[in-house]
């Protein structure tokens, strides 16, 4: 296992929501992300959807971290999320910890909050850990 995560980020949703990596390590992932008109809904707010893939992609990380890339693969297979409050600017904070890490699925919590530390979403993913195959 790795103490970071430095993959190339060209050509991802990464690159296309502004998403950069703070922080990731097995028991914590920190991404930051802008908000503006490039990530809004049509009301001129953070996209619920955009708030997934910070939560998705947290926990993916996260369990990543956990692996031995040569040998396993991390793919999300559920999802859950509950948008609290509203953002038009700014930038917001996904932090992801670790709720499970088994053998086979890793759960794992997402808090997204803007600027300020108030809370935005909190979500809940579920990632299968499975062997790669050559």
């Amino acid at each position: 296992m790795s103490n970071s995560y430095e993959p190339d980020l060209e050509g991802t949703v990464f690159e296309t929501l502004g998403i950069e990596i703070v922080e990731s390590s097995p028991d914590r992932v920190v991404l930051h992300m802008p908000v503006g008109p490039p990530v809004h809904q049509p009301f001129g707010l953070l996209h619920g959807g955009v708030s997934a893939v910070l939560v998705e992609s947290a926990a993916s990380i996260g369990t990543y971290m956990n692996l031995d890339p040569a040998a396993q693969v991390a793919a999300g297979i559920e999802l859950n999320i509950s948008h609290l409050k509203g953002r038009r600017d700014g930038f917001v904070i996904a932090t992801g910890t670790p709720v499970r890490k088994g053998r086979t699925l890793h759960v794992w919590t997402v808090d997204i909050a803007d600027e300020n530390g108030d809370p935005v979403a909190v979500g809940r993913c579920t990632v299968a850990v499975q062997s790669s195959r050559p």
